[in-house]
């Protein structure tokens, strides 16, 4: 027996190819669907707005199909208010629970729309009815699963929650041209320049520069312009893991990254053990501010960190030497202190980075702006993949990039 439901779309739909996805998505499910209304804003600042009926062939096919339309801010005419279960137990949510976006969202209650605070994807929404709002009144956040508490009110199926069309990237320009399909061939110089106006753009609104980092940036020879850029303050939070680090304190102890020296290209003699050397260096000072404090630090990316109060999370893995005793073996642990630091970030760069850059995507509410900077496009793919759909991809040598940017935000080499 066949079933159709309305579902409602406000925002850019048009430039942000919105409406052209959904669209897709429907017809990729084995669905149909007819445009009951659409209105077209006239100029680039107007939004545009279309009631679609959407046909299946079941109402469990429906059901799903309307829950991946609502990622795309797709979402049906509300007159009731969002259904709440209270957990029943720690860290785990009730049968049923909304799964969230990174799209800014809102949650009808009482018959009014609760904004969601901290939109984050993969998680479970939680209300509060104690005054947490800013008008005193019930209050809406996410919380990752881990955190649920028995008792919290969790919202359970889609019904009253709405979410808003993911915003058109900002930057206009050389990202018009960026934000087609992945591929190298892209203005690279321009795209430099659009990329440092939206940094200063991001410091003169009191916002924050998110780098995330992979050892490539150490391996190309890319981490003394990143250090100029920490020096700088144009990095106000770094997140690495273990092997980032590592090579940025070989290379500004010793000269090696992964015993290759960053100077001549060579191998050193011995040199596939100087990275455990300066971990074990490091962890028989404490910490690595205790080694800066000692003089065994006194260059780098993670010596302008501490230097320059940027506040840094460093992520494990199974895979780390040693590791670095500032490093986060508990993944869980990291992830909510990644959580916890990017308050106030507006600017991410993921720089040669797949699995810190996936899991930073994880966290970022939909409005901030992600520049993917890696020579395989398909990392920049994997973040679109998996919910990160603002990210605009940049394939090109993460050293070069650094050091361009390094240079138009920084001035000359020496500054």
């Amino acid at each position: 027996m066949s079933a159709s439901e309305i579902v409602e779309l406000e925002g850019h739909l048009i430039d942000s190819l919105t409406l052209a996805k959904v669209l897709d998505q429907i017809l990729g499910s084995g669905a149909d669907y007819e445009v009951l209304d659409i209105e077209v804003g006239r100029t680039a600042l107007d939004w545009s707005r279309a009631r679609l009926l959407v046909k299946a062939e079941d109402e469990p096919t429906l059901e799903l199909l309307l829950t991946a339309l609502h990622v795309f801010g797709a979402n049906r005419p509300e007159l009731a208010d969002a259904e709440f279960e209270a957990a029943d137990m720690d860290g785990v949510l009730p049968a049923g629970f909304y799964a969230t976006t990174n799209l800014p969202t809102s949650v009808r209650v009482g018959g009014q729309w609760i904004p969601v605070e901290n939109p984050e994807m993969d998680c479970g929404l939680t209300v509060s009815m104690t005054g947490g709002g800013s008008d005193g009144g019930p209050s809406a956040r996410t919380v990752p699963m881990h955190r649920v508490s028995k008792g919290d009110l969790v919202v359970v199926g889609d019904g009253g929650v709405r979410v808003e069309v993911a915003p058109r990237p900002r930057d206009t320009g050389a990202f018009t041209f960026m934000n087609s399909d992945v591929s190298s061939e892209k203005p690279k110089g321009l795209i430099i320049s659009q990329v440092a106006e939206r940094m200063r753009q991001s410091r003169a609104d009191g916002g924050k520069v998110l780098a995330v980092c992979g050892p490539a940036v150490v391996h190309t020879g890319a981490a003394p312009s990143l250090a100029r850029l920490v020096r700088n303050g144009w990095v106000d939070v770094l997140f690495a893991g273990n092997g980032f680090a590592t090579h940025d304190i070989e290379s500004n102890t010793v000269g090696t990254s992964l015993g290759v020296s960053l100077g001549e290209g060579t191998t050193s003699e011995h040199g596939h053990s100087n990275h455990l050397r300066a971990i074990n260096e490091v962890r028989r000072h404490g910490s690595i501010a205790k080694a800066v404090e000692a003089g065994m630090l006194g260059s780098g990316v993670m010596f302008e960190c501490v230097r320059n109060a940027v506040p840094f999370v460093l992520g494990g893995s199974v895979r780390d030497d040693g590791p670095l005793p500032d490093v986060y073996t508990d993944v869980v642990a990291a992830a909510d202190a990644m959580r916890e630091s990017i308050g106030g970030v507006s600017v991410a760069l993921m720089l040669a980075s797949t699995l810190h850059a996936i899991a930073t995507g994880n966290i970022l509410p939909s409005g901030v702006s992600t520049y993917c900077i890696d020579i395989n496009p398909a990392v920049v793919t994997k973040l679109a993949d998996r919910g990160s759909h603002q990210a605009l991809g940049i394939v090109t040598d993460v050293g070069l990039f650094i050091g361009e940017l390094a240079d138009v935000l920084c001035g000359e080499a020496g500054a």
